[in-house]
């Protein structure tokens, strides 16, 4: 049985819901054959998101870890390649802090790749029926500081782990402009469930040699 971690996003910016948790949720409670998924939810806060991060691993000593966050405005499920070791906040997170130019990790590299098969996780969403491209930006909100945290601590103490993140469009009840775009958390929760599939089907073909970490 893989053991897989599977974190979300509680609402932010006077939000009521974010899409992130919302699907993990039900991906948990319906995973893919062979998988044991365990969701975890975190704060939308600088430094605390990292923390809650660090103790979801250790209390789950996953095989694999999938990061998801809500990224409006965003048309389709979009697997994030890399990692950028800075913080620079546009907005204040839940609890009031907005870090400018700051590293994530003082010290760490300036980047992380994933080690996800992110191509054969695109294909794999894609396949399923839903939307899906490969992303070069996760941002330098709380994502990308969850997203480097998890690259970081992977490299760093879990070498044989493979982890990533992942964005997903908002709801279709956060939506008030119906131009904007949008997915059920239900049919997000479906494509997750064939990239997870995916992400535990040894590596990715079409990814360089020497990238990926």
């Amino acid at each position: 049985m893989t053991r897989v971690l599977l974190t979300g996003f509680e609402p932010f910016d006077n939000a009521t819901l974010n899409p992130s948790w919302e699907a993990a949720r039900l991906l948990a409670d319906s995973p893919p054959e062979g998988l044991k998924v365990t969701p975890a939810r975190l704060s939308c806060v600088f430094g605390r998101a990292a923390e809650e991060l660090r103790a979801a691993v250790q209390d789950t000593d996953p095989d694999l870890v999938v990061c998801l966050g809500q990224a409006t405005g965003r048309p389709d499920i979009s697997i994030e390649r890399i990692a950028v070791n800075i913080d620079d906040a546009r907005i204040p997170d839940n609890a009031g802090r907005q870090p400018i130019d700051r590293p994530v990790v003082r010290g760490g590299p300036a980047a992380y790749f994933a080690t996800l098969p992110v191509k054969a996780c695109v294909a794999a969403v894609r396949e399923a029926g839903l939307p899906a491209s490969l992303s070069h930006t996760a941002g330098t909100f709380v994502c990308n500081h969850v997203f480097y945290t998890l690259m970081h601590l992977l490299t760093t103490e879990r070498p044989t782990g493979r982890g990533g993140f992942v964005h997903v469009p908002a709801l279709p009840e956060q939506v008030l402009d119906q131009a904007m775009p949008s997915l059920p958390a239900r049919t997000v929760a479906r494509g997750l469930r064939a990239l997870l599939t995916a992400s535990t089907r040894g590596t990715d073909l079409h990814t360089p040699e020497g990238i990926t970490h």
